[in-house]
């Protein structure tokens, strides 16, 4: 939630058209102990966790960051969503962690690519923590600048992704699911 919606919320402010979407089967926050974290099902708005948040520990949730991260993704969207529960389509895929990526291609093979449309899945290897978050959100502006910019994305692909690679700190994957 930290990493996605940090890039959600940098690129929206610069106007792009974008969506953000969870892979797991619950939205899991750090809890009072690493083995109590606070689980909450996808769409579970963003002022619940954060209202549920501030009444159990606000100096805890403020040291660790989250009340400022609720704060934030309430701003972008109402709620955490699912992929998996998602019908749109989608031109290009920004993930954060190889984990989603997998989530993801395994998602659109699920689908079995009845439409024959391309979509463009970029990974993005981004540490969960604020800093990261941010930093790795210039990567993905990056990312889409190219993106928008190109005249020809099939063609062009390659030539953003191995752009990119070299300039930005983070190491990327890429490869094209169709729905």
């Amino acid at each position: 939630m930290n990493r996605s919606m940090e890039a959600h919320f940098q690129l929206q402010a610069r106007g792009y058209n974008i969506q953000s979407f969870g892979t797991g089967s619950a939205v899991r926050l750090p809890g009072p102990t690493p083995t109590q974290p606070n689980i909450y099902s996808f769409g579970t708005p963003y002022n619940q966790i954060y209202t549920e948040l501030t009444s159990q520990d606000v100096n805890l949730y403020t040291r660790n960051g989250l009340i400022a991260m609720l704060e934030r993704n309430r701003k972008v969207k109402t709620a955490p969503q699912r992929f998996h529960d998602e019908s749109a389509f989608f031109d290009v895929i920004f993930t954060c962690e190889e984990r989603v990526f997998d989530a993801v291609c395994e998602e659109l093979l699920n689908r079995a690519g009845v439409n024959s449309r391309p979509v463009h899945v970029i990974n993005i290897d981004i540490e969960d923590n604020h800093k990261d978050a941010a930093v790795g959100a210039k990567t993905i502006i990056e990312l889409a600048r190219q993106i928008v910019a190109s005249k020809d994305l099939e063609s062009d692909m390659d030539r953003v992704i191995e752009d990119v690679q070299n300039k930005m700190p983070h190491p990327l994957l890429y490869t094209v699911g169709f729905y």
